[in-house]
């Protein structure tokens, strides 16, 4: 057998059931927690909030720690969500008097945001460890071994915060199924039908925060982007129907980190280095399963876009 795919057979078949298990279900769990507030911030043309959203709770996690002097999850759960969701007021705050593009706004008020939480997040690192590194690109890698016991079962903790996430988002979108959808392709026509486009907003803002926050812990503040838009808008290239669509879009997050993992143990080794970030390679296998979707999409496809073209103007050159 080739020495290179000898090295990643000997790299997968090292898998443990319990750790590599545990990485895998985390990154699918947190993917798909993702996904579902994501369509809709790709139908919505608000891909970018979820970058800024992003990227502005880091303020919030510091001010957290700094107020209570602990690293416990609840205040700097609460305090990240509140960064959040200020991040899209402020953003609508200074797109409606300012009067900037949307884009503008959110990079004006996210880069503000995530420098001041940068230089607090460093402050706060000189009384406690707290490392920078870990908050923006997660650490998946450990999460099997932060433990909670569970009907006698031990269990990472992390994956049952994105389970609970995941959960919380499906009531969402299931709840609100009809009003995300008409406020998303048509907010006009949501306001004349009795539907509150600024609440519906405002309520997936603030969804998207907690989903961010609680990917923290996985794949970090600037990976989560990744898993909030690669896994949609790879699923809005493959069909036109929202339905499909969410349900592509958790399929794809989920196989993201699938392949992902697999691609942090086997690649690198087929190489002859070590393992590298799962959460890195799992932002690279969303990347390439969107790249696919781009190219060999049903009809917004690159291939399938110049099949019909070409079958088009054969069409024509034989009707003349």
């Amino acid at each position: 057998m080739p020495e290179f795919p000898l090295r990643m057979w000997h790299a997968l078949a090292s898998w443990d059931a319990y750790l590599d298990g545990w990485i895998v279900v985390v990154g699918m769990l947190c993917a798909m927690a993702c996904a579902l507030p994501g369509c809709f911030l790709v139908l919505r043309r608000m891909s970018m909030m979820g970058d800024a959203i992003s990227h502005a709770v880091l303020p919030g996690l510091a001010v957290a720690f700094i107020v209570s002097g602990k690293l416990t999850s609840a205040p700097m759960f609460i305090g990240a969500v509140a960064a959040g969701v200020l991040t899209a007021l402020f953003t609508e705050w200074v797109r409606g008097y300012g009067k900037v593009d949307e884009g503008a706004s959110m990079g004006v008020v996210f880069t503000g945001l995530f420098a001041l939480g940068l230089v607090l997040i460093a402050q706060a690192a000189d009384q406690v460890h707290l490392d920078a590194n870990c908050v923006l690109y997660g650490a998946i890698e450990f999460t099997p071994l932060d433990t909670v016991m569970l009907a006698g079962q031990a269990m990472p903790r992390v994956a049952l915060t994105l389970a609970s996430i995941l959960l919380l988002n499906l009531v969402f979108v299931v709840l609100f199924y009809k009003e995300l959808k008409i406020s998303s392709f048509d907010p006009a026509l949501a306001t004349t039908m009795g539907v509150n486009a600024r609440a519906m907003h405002y309520l997936l803002m603030t969804l998207t925060a907690v989903t961010a926050v609680a990917s923290f812990e996985a794949v970090g503040s600037i990976l989560v982007v990744a898993l909030l838009i690669a896994p949609p808008a790879a699923a809005y290239l493959l069909t036109d129907r929202l339905p499909v669509m969410l349900g592509l879009s958790l399929a794809i997050g989920a196989s993201a980190a699938v392949l992902g993992h697999a691609g942090a143990l086997a690649l690198p080794a087929a190489f002859g280095y070590g393992s590298t970030s799962t959460a890195g390679m799992i932002a690279v296998a969303a990347g390439v399963l969107l790249i696919l979707a781009a190219l060999c999409g049903p009809r917004h496809g690159v291939i399938s876009s110049i099949a019909h073209r070409r079958r088009t103007r054969f069409a024509v050159s034989a009707a003349s």
